[in-house]
């Protein structure tokens, strides 16, 4: 795999413009963050460039960037980066999607497993437990919105426990500060000491886009744009499923 994914980079990074070494400043969501501590270096290597990745949840990335913080790509939930584009924020004529994840659902390990097959037990599995966690990213968001259309909002409100940017929702319950928690795929695979019940069941699931694009004060432009196309190569897009994402 690593061989291939140095070839297929190597031959997208041929192109004018994107030969001179650079350092790309990428801010991106936490759900890419294991694949793409993977992948990254290998496009270093084909490239010559250097990545210095900063990562957090959707909803801080966007209130950052929106603030004036600039970097040279972007990677957020999709409702994201529509926003920043439609500010002028990010370019439109580079906006990628990268990956999608959808939504899991979590307990500590050795916990009792909960009945999470269909709407009606997801809600009677949420009201029985004594604290919730979700995340205030993408997935949270709508996790809010779910709650209050299953008419359960106000006695989630009351024990749930937000994992803030950075934070796994997974640490919550390893710290015993949640029963049961609800996250990307991707983000709770690499917590140890819980155990992943499985996805939302059908009716509830969401599953986050997660897009972006070159800032329109990038300073390094054509650098990013070779690492929206290694990003975008068949052997990327295989890579990623193994940490719980599907290609874009």
């Amino acid at each position: 795999m690593k061989s291939l994914l140095i070839a297929a980079t190597a031959a997208f990074l041929l192109l004018p413009g994107a030969t001179r070494s650079a350092e790309i400043k990428l801010l991106a969501s936490g759900a890419i963050k294991e694949a793409y501590l993977e992948l990254l270096p290998d496009f270093e290597k084909a490239s010559g460039h250097k990545v210095a990745a900063a990562w957090s949840s959707t909803t801080d990335i966007q209130k950052r960037v929106a603030a004036g913080e600039a970097a040279d790509l972007v990677i957020l939930g999709n409702s994201g980066t529509e926003e920043l584009i439609k500010a002028g924020t990010l370019l439109p004529s580079t906006r990628a999607v990268f990956a999608k994840s959808g939504i899991y659902v979590a307990v500590r390990a050795g916990a009792t497993v909960p009945d999470i097959s269909s709407a009606k037990a997801v809600k009677n599995s949420v009201l029985a437990a004594g604290s919730v966690a979700y995340s205030e990213g993408a997935s949270g968001t709508y996790l809010v919105r779910m709650f209050q259309e299953l008419g359960i909002y106000d006695q989630v409100k009351s024990k749930a426990s937000i994992a803030k940017a950075n934070e796994p929702v997974g640490e919550k319950l390893v710290r015993r500060e949640a029963e049961i928690g609800f996250h990307q795929l991707s983000e709770l695979l690499p917590v140890k000491g819980i155990q992943i019940v499985g996805p939302l069941p059908p009716e509830l699931q969401y599953v986050t886009v997660f897009s972006g694009a070159i800032h329109s004060r990038a300073k390094e432009p054509d650098a990013a744009a070779a690492l929206i196309r290694f990003l975008a190569t068949p052997a990327v897009g295989t890579s990623i499923k193994t940490h719980g994402l599907e290609p874009g």
